[in-house]
């Protein structure tokens, strides 16, 4: 085999390639017979994690909602099920989910594996990895593909009963409805959100069952409700929080439908954001500062880790209204998962680290990027806050919404991009360290803060941050300003700090 081929497929913690043809210049890599050598690595390197025979491990496998999810589901299974373990097929499911599948009593099992590649095109998909420890690691994704580019296997007749189909969304919603009703503590005990409209935006992925198993279980009207049916076409939106179209239309559904509160999930339901009554969304940093302000009270003090593009209004919030202290770290779930881990493991309390893109992990929900448990989270503040007549945006009125905001990409014009990329750094970190600029601890590229004052007589404040993709030619600028002039001065202050760099591609920033 061609390792190579294999080894191409690592984005990170996670598998990821072209699984339909169709798009130009874009020809097939993850194909039905890779994954089928995948899944045979995989459970062979369960088992000698464990130190079994692989005959004697359990492997859940599911999928979302895209066209090529049920051929790679079927081809993985076909490789977990030649190493000699059994396979749940749990279909239909959401990357949180299949997780569980290793937690709950009900299922008990070793291992699981989850074919998606969240909000990617139609034709892209990938995998995602879990044991009892949690996600697969970088280095546990590059030692997967490299034993499964080394398979050749024989194929045998197997025992019927190696496949067993398992409806695990359904468990998992009944364990999130469970977990409402004993929070909330209703007069109306199984109904706790009776009187109470929420609409959800599933954007055509795995998220519908939100709406049906969860909140109109529990009493709620979901009139309104959007892109609930898998449709792996996507035709209505991208299912990604992120995305200004997604957050459009969720924003729209919730006014017109005159909702209480809105949830928006990504394909696989491990990110969300929100949306208040009136149609102001609750996304990147203030989605985060709303969790932050649910969770306070619980943790007083604590640490909240979030990525490296959260703004200073963020800290602000966090630590001024809040009383609590922000650890802005680097971009990627993985990393602020790890570093709310660390952090614990230390003695440090972190309940929550969250990134702008709805990526969460509580520390209570064994450090679980869930974008439905935090939903869930959200819905048993709600459901206090209802009873005692509040509403719902005083969590997070003291979080700043006045500010200008612009990311600009830049493309490296260099082979060794990654080598360009550190050289950049570091002569814009001289440059700004030149003109005495504010350069304040970062995990991640060079940050620069701009008090009141700083770049006019009239500037008000902003920050920058420029960091460098791992994975793409490519260099990212945010920027912020309390106002379109505070923002406008940084850019021109931006243009002249990389004045030096003429091998990006800066028409960006034109």
């Amino acid at each position: 085999m061609d390792t190579a081929a294999y080894l191409k497929l690592q984005n990170g913690s996670d598998v990821r390639g072209v699984a339909l043809p169709g798009v130009a210049d874009e020809p097939v890599d993850l194909t039905p017979e890779i994954v089928k050598n995948i899944g045979y690595a995989f459970a062979n390197s369960i088992a000698e994690k464990k130190r079994t025979e692989p005959s004697l491990l359990k492997i859940a496998v599911g999928r979302d909602s895209r066209l090529s999810g049920e051929m790679l589901a079927k081809a993985l299974i076909h490789g977990i099920t030649q190493a000699g373990a059994s396979v749940l097929d749990c279909a239909l499911s959401s990357t949180p989910a299949m997780f569980m599948s290793i937690v709950y009593p009900e299922t008990a099992c070793d291992a699981s594996v989850m074919v998606t590649a969240s909000h990617l095109p139609f034709h892209r998909n990938g995998l995602k990895f879990f044991t009892a420890e949690g996600g697969f690691e970088k280095e546990d994704i590059y030692n997967l593909l490299l034993r499964a580019s080394q398979v050749d296997i024989t194929d045998r007749s197997l025992p019927d009963d190696k496949v067993s189909s398992f409806d695990l969304l359904s468990l998992y919603a009944a364990k999130l409805c469970t977990l409402i009703k004993e929070k909330v503590k209703a007069a109306s005990y199984d109904k706790p959100l009776q009187g109470s409209h929420f609409v959800i935006d599933a954007g055509n992925g795995s998220g519908g069952f939100f709406a049906t198993k969860i909140l109109e279980e529990l009493g709620a009207d979901t009139s309104g409700s959007c892109f609930l049916e898998p449709d792996g076409h996507f035709p209505n939106h991208v299912p990604n929080p992120e995305n200004a179209e997604a957050m459009k239309s969720i924003c729209r559904a919730v006014t017109e439908n005159h909702a209480d509160f809105g949830f928006i999930f990504d394909t696989d339901v491990d990110r969300m954001s929100a949306v208040f009554a009136d149609g102001t969304p609750i996304n990147r940093d203030s989605i985060i500062a709303f969790m932050a302000a649910i969770l306070a009270p619980d943790f007083p003090g604590s640490t909240i880790v979030t990525d490296s593009v959260t703004s200073d209004r963020l800290t602000d919030f966090l630590e001024k209204d809040l009383h609590l202290k922000h650890l802005r770290f680097k971009r990627g779930y993985k990393n602020v998962i790890n570093k709310c881990r660390s952090l614990n493991a230390s003695g440090i309390p972190c309940p929550l680290a969250m990134e702008t893109s709805g990526h969460g992990c509580l520390r209570d929900n064994y450090y679980l990027d869930d974008g439905a448990f935090l939903a869930v989270t959200i819905l048993i503040a709600l459901a206090k806050q209802k009873a005692s007549h509040q509403k719902p945006e005083h969590l997070i009125a003291g979080l700043s919404q006045t500010y200008a905001a612009k990311e600009v990409r830049f493309r490296i014009e260099e082979e060794d991009f990654h080598a360009y990329g550190d050289r950049v750094l570091a002569d814009f970190k001289l440059q700004a360290r030149s003109k005495n600029f504010d350069l304040p601890t970062s995990y991640e590229g060079v940050r620069i803060r701009f008090p009141k004052g700083s770049l006019s007589a009239h500037f008000k404040r902003g920050w920058m941050l420029l960091r460098a993709s791992l994975h793409d030619p490519v260099m990212v600028l945010n920027m912020e300003g309390e106002t379109e002039d505070d923002l406008l001065q940084i850019t021109k202050m931006a243009k002249g700090l990389l004045s030096f760099a003429t091998r990006l591609d800066q028409s960006g920033l034109s």
